[in-house]
């Protein structure tokens, strides 16, 4: 005989709930499974069953059909009705001249049957079975909770990570006397790579930047987050954008060259990671007209001159960590009416459904049509119009623009 008892998953011997009428029956089956090491609790009605599994759920239940007031196919109706006790697997017992009606026995969520007389291999071979599945099942609903709860954790940790990047866009309202700014933003995860911002960097200047981390998720939102604090407004302590924090008017506006190389060597090239970012960071003196840029291997801007079509403006440089590169500032000038934009590489790349890109003439194209529209509307129209090319309602790369506009003075 097999002496070692059964267990239910935990320390425990499983736990068996046999329920028959006829004590007789009751006697030899409390005994044979007694004798393999399982707990026993015989019931001789569906009732006292019914009260029996409430009180201290088992592992398996035994069922007998036939029984006065509640039969077996009554008290699994009930079982399986109860949030508690429906995972219980229940196994039907039948004598071979009864008439069982497997169909509706399986249908009310028997798992099995066994007939009277019993022989005790087959017994035991069953009731295991049922227990060794029910144990599986067991485990998968608790594993499938942990990872539940730990979906949930992170679910509600990437949304706070959203929000803190959003505290580094632009300002809904910034008001600058001699210029208009609008910009969007549309990532294609929860958390975005791209990073951008309008800064005021006082007497009539304006920071301007786009910044695109390499790959997607965590790890580059992590690194995007890192370098807007660093490119955040000057009063935050953080900020690079200006050189001496002593000199307050007008600030000590650190060149855009200088800050591509300070970030260059803050980040230098991890092997461990491989993330790189480009960017492109320029500041405008409204009262000039003069945009001082640097590009470090991000793509150009493009020029709007009023009356003019469009043009890309070259733009020098390496990613930042990937080359120990001195950055080369450019200087383009910007006249009344003029429009320039800033972009990441997902507006040019935007693929549709046959694997074509965007391209730089579709949104040369694209920008020239919006000439007319204020240029918030004309953002909006620029990605309606990609995200129709792309046939989709998510991007599959990061979206990011930046646009500005000199007033003509009334």
């Amino acid at each position: 005989m097999n002496t070692e008892k059964p267990k239910n998953g935990g320390e425990q011997p499983a736990s068996i709930l046999v329920v028959d009428d006829t004590p007789a029956n009751l006697q030899v089956l409390t005994g044979m499974l007694k004798d393999r090491g399982y707990k026993v609790r015989p019931v001789p009605s569906g009732k006292l069953a019914l009260l029996a599994a409430r009180k201290a759920p088992p592992d398996l239940i035994l069922l007998d059909i036939n029984m006065p007031e509640m039969n077996g196919y009554e008290v699994c109706q009930h079982l399986k009705a109860d949030e508690v006790l429906w995972g219980i697997p229940v196994i039907f017992i039948s004598a071979l001249n009864e008439n069982l009606d497997k169909v509706n026995a399986f249908a009310l969520g028997g798992v099995d049957y066994i007939t009277k007389p019993f022989q005790m291999e087959e017994l035991h071979a069953r009731v295991e079975t049922h227990l060794k599945l029910r144990r599986l099942q067991v485990e998968l609903e608790e594993a499938n909770a942990r990872l539940e709860r730990v979906n949930g954790r992170m679910s509600r940790d990437l949304a706070t990570a959203a929000k803190i990047q959003k505290t580094f866009l632009p300002r809904a309202a910034l008001s600058v006397p001699g210029a208009e700014f609008a910009w969007c933003c549309r990532p294609c995860d929860e958390l975005a790579g791209d990073g951008l911002n309008i800064i005021p960097l006082g007497g009539g200047k304006v920071g301007l930047y786009i910044l695109d981390v390499s790959g997607h998720g965590v790890s580059s939102a992590l690194l995007s987050v890192t370098l807007s604090r660093l490119l955040s407004p000057p009063s935050e302590p953080s900020s690079i954008l200006i050189r001496d924090r002593n000199v307050l008017d007008p600030l000590d506006v650190t060149p855009p060259a200088e800050v591509a190389d300070r970030l260059n060597r803050l980040f230098p090239y991890d092997t461990a990671t491989e993330q790189f970012a480009t960017l492109m960071y320029g500041v405008l003196d409204v009262s000039t007209g003069d945009f001082r840029h640097v590009s470090a291997g991000h793509p150009g801007p493009l020029h709007l001159l009023a009356g003019r079509p469009p043009a890309i403006l070259e733009s020098p440089g390496f990613p930042i960590s990937l080359a120990e590169d001195a950055y080369e500032e450019q200087c383009v000038h910007l006249g009344p009416g003029d429009r320039l934009y800033l972009y990441s590489d997902g507006v040019p790349d935007a693929m549709n459904p046959s694997g074509e890109r965007f391209g730089d003439a579709r949104l040369m194209e694209a920008i020239s049509r919006g000439r007319a529209e204020p240029l918030q509307e004309g953002i909006a129209s620029l990605l309606a119009g990609i995200m129709r090319w792309s046939g989709s309602e998510k991007p599959q790369d990061d979206i990011s623009l930046v646009a500005v506009e000199i007033v003509p003075a009334e």
